[in-house]
């Protein structure tokens, strides 16, 4: 990520327009010229069936009906139905797309721009999403679980709930979120329909719009590539290829499969192989000859499933998208597909790295400036950041960098004259100026540790803010969940992120509320 984003030139063939305001245009007129009308119907007539029974703004409904214009397009995020949204990073991927929305709609104002919200109802994996973290406890919904995650029944989430009226207390803000949960999470039947719910609560005064790509009449639009996959096994070549250059300096993210489908039952998610000249769903009984799968395919596109490879693919053909807004992770592995891409002959969008956010109260920001604690010091890791904390704040120097050096000059001395006298020897300086640094080291540590004795009090507020932005060492957006902000802020918390992300800036902010 750090390569994309100082634009190193090794990267350039794994993507196709870096996220800049003036590279929108070309990606318009790139999109526009390859997306079918008859995509844009069946598109905006789905996601009016999809949000039936489902209280939205007249903002969302004219994005929605807006997607049947030629001269609307999509800026896109997504995330995993984790249980009340997960880790507060799901905000943010969110407010980055709204706030690009409207950044592009004021540079292009002939355009129209609507901030979409995939969601991946399809995964399987229940482990990752059913739960959250509050304020380092974890809640978690327990029950067994096998198939695609959006078709998981509700039942059995009163038990959190009843968690919930223990955990969040009495406050105004924390009984407006327990109804929230309540209203999204026992209303409604499925955790597709939850989340849809919570999430358009959360963000529908902003227009955005939510896509479950689990539909039969979306699936319908992606078969010829499906059929393609089946046949041809294209994503395997590209991405494997892709994959064999990307690996001699970075790490891969996913692997392909031969074919990277899944096929989706009730409670069943499970992959498609070719063996013994047939189809076969693994762990199953269930095959079928070339003919019968092309067949069943048409028929039921609702069952066949794009895996992490062919997701993607699958998201850039059903909307008129512009750009993926995700994470470090995600992107990582979008830059693995764009070989994959240019097969199908789809186009490849622009790749924006999400909006982080460090949110910190007025009282946590009076300490941090009366224990003179910089916005560097905060991000460092926890015993540098006391190390060099105890540095600054003791009245003895405790830093044998120019005793080291030194060290090392005088030995550098003693290795020339050892060489001139008797290079034997030599082994033995060197194991001598080991010896000696590692005592000057162990004495630092020693000195370092007595001082930190003395000035516990201090160490120990400086710990205990580091630890409230950073939970458990990792960063806040990776590890707590969004209530826990609500309950102190309330509905001030999303307008105040919506008023203070900017997508295009790079920058990881810090935000006093």
């Amino acid at each position: 990520m750090n390569d994309y984003l100082n634009e190193k030139p090794e990267l350039n063939e794994f993507y196709n327009k870096f996220p800049r305001l003036n590279n929108f245009k070309p990606q318009i007129e790139e999109k526009q010229s390859s997306f079918k009308k008859e995509t844009r119907l069946v598109l905006s007539s789905t996601l009016k069936s999809q949000y039936e029974g489902f209280e939205i703004s007249e903002l969302t409904l004219n994005n929605i009906d807006a997607l049947r214009e030629d001269s609307t397009f999509t800026i896109t995020t997504g995330h995993q139905l984790n249980l009340f949204t997960g880790p507060l990073y799901f905000l943010y991927k969110i407010v980055s797309a709204i706030n690009l929305s409207k950044e592009l709609k004021t540079q292009y104002p002939k355009y129209n721009f609507v901030p979409i919200y995939w969601m991946a109802t399809e995964d399987h994996d229940f482990d990752e999403i059913n739960y959250f973290n509050f304020k380092g406890k974890k809640i978690q919904w327990n029950r067994n679980a096998s198939g695609a995650v959006g078709e998981l029944s509700t039942e059995g989430l009163d038990v959190v709930l009843e968690v919930l009226n223990g955990e969040f207390g009495n406050t105004k803000n924390a009984e407006a979120l327990k109804d929230l949960f309540k209203r999204a999470y026992i209303n409604n039947g499925n955790l597709t329909d939850a989340t849809r719910y919570l999430a358009n609560e959360l963000f529908k005064d902003y227009g955005l719009v939510i896509v479950d790509g689990n539909d039969k009449d979306l699936k319908h639009l992606f078969t010829p590539y499906v059929e393609k996959e089946l046949l041809n096994q294209p994503s395997f070549k590209n991405v494997s290829e892709t994959n064999a250059v990307l690996s001699q300096g970075y790490k891969i993210q996913v692997n392909p499969r031969e074919i990277n489908l899944f096929y989706l039952d009730k409670d069943l998610r499970e992959r498609i192989v070719f063996e013994d000249d047939a189809y076969k769903v693994k762990n199953t009984n269930i095959v079928f000859s070339k003919s019968e799968i092309l067949d069943h395919l048409n028929e039921v596109p609702e069952k066949f499933s794009p895996n992490v490879i062919l997701r993607p693919l699958y998201q850039e053909v059903i909307l008129p998208n512009l750009c993926y807004i995700g994470g470090g992770g995600e992107l990582a592995y979008w830059f693995q597909l764009k070989a994959m891409f240019n097969t199908f002959n789809v186009p490849f969008p622009i790749l924006l790295l999400r909006n982080s956010v460090l949110i910190q109260t007025e009282s946590q920001a009076k300490k941090l400036h009366n224990l003179n604690i910089s916005k560097k010091d905060i991000f460092l890791k926890r015993d540098t950041f006391i190390n060099k904390k105890v540095r600054e704040i003791s009245n003895i120097n405790i830093d044998f960098s120019e005793q080291k050096e030194h060290l090392k000059q005088q030995f550098k001395e003693l290795l020339v004259l050892a060489e001139q006298t008797d290079k034997s020897f030599l082994g033995a300086v060197e194991a001598q100026q080991k010896k000696q640094l590692k005592g000057i080291q162990n004495l630092e540590k020693r000195l370092l540790k007595a001082q930190k004795i003395k000035l516990s009090d201090h160490v120990l507020r400086m710990t205990d803010i580091k630890n409230e932005l950073f939970p458990n060492g990792s960063l806040q957006e990776r590890n707590a969940n969004f209530s826990e902000f609500y309950i102190e802020y309330g509905t001030k918390l999303v307008p105040s992120l919506i008023e203070n992300l900017k997508p295009l800036n790079g920058e990881f902010l810090i935000l006093t509320l």
